[in-house]
């Protein structure tokens, strides 16, 4: 019968949203619920309850970007590959270990998080002490850049 349908193949792998990880054993349903056509591929369109939950760190108040794979990967979701101590600044080791409660205790804006300040700190707030204890330092500035390219471990 032309009319009748035989056993159809997909396969998902040659689509522009392969399957990996957490989302291979998922019911199609669970994604397709609206159809085919425009299943949104954005993770934000599927976990943000997932990234309004997160409190390790509190993704939604540190203003995290909902693009999840800039840090996770679908295939190994947690740990993140995020690594604040190897990738930027130890913060989790060494002498800034414990001495922060929140990200914005550092990333004084929370929409750039390149932006930190190593001078709010309780220690490092008095800017006549720390010209002190730098004076013979060549080319010493008191801001946060020039703390970091002297420091980038914290010591």
């Amino acid at each position: 019968d032309e009319t009748a349908w035989g056993n159809g193949s997909f396969d998902h792998n040659n689509t522009a949203f392969p399957l990996h990880g957490g989302h291979v054993g998922v019911n199609c349903i669970e994604c397709h619920a609206n159809g085919y056509a425009g299943t949104p591929t954005e993770c934000s369109a599927c976990h943000m309850a997932d990234y309004n939950a997160t409190t390790n760190p509190n993704h939604s108040s540190a203003q995290f970007p909902t693009d999840c794979a800039q840090c996770h990967t679908d295939a190994g979701w947690q740990p993140s590959t995020f690594d604040h101590d190897d990738q930027y600044f130890p913060i989790y080791s060494g002498n800034h270990n414990g001495e922060w409660n929140t990200c914005a205790d550092c990333h004084t804006n929370a929409g750039n998080y390149a932006v930190f300040s190593c001078i709010d700190c309780h220690e490092h707030d008095n800017q006549s002490q720390v010209n002190n204890d730098h004076s013979d330092v060549s080319g010493y500035s008191y801001n946060s850049n020039a703390c970091f390219n002297c420091h980038p471990n914290g010591n």
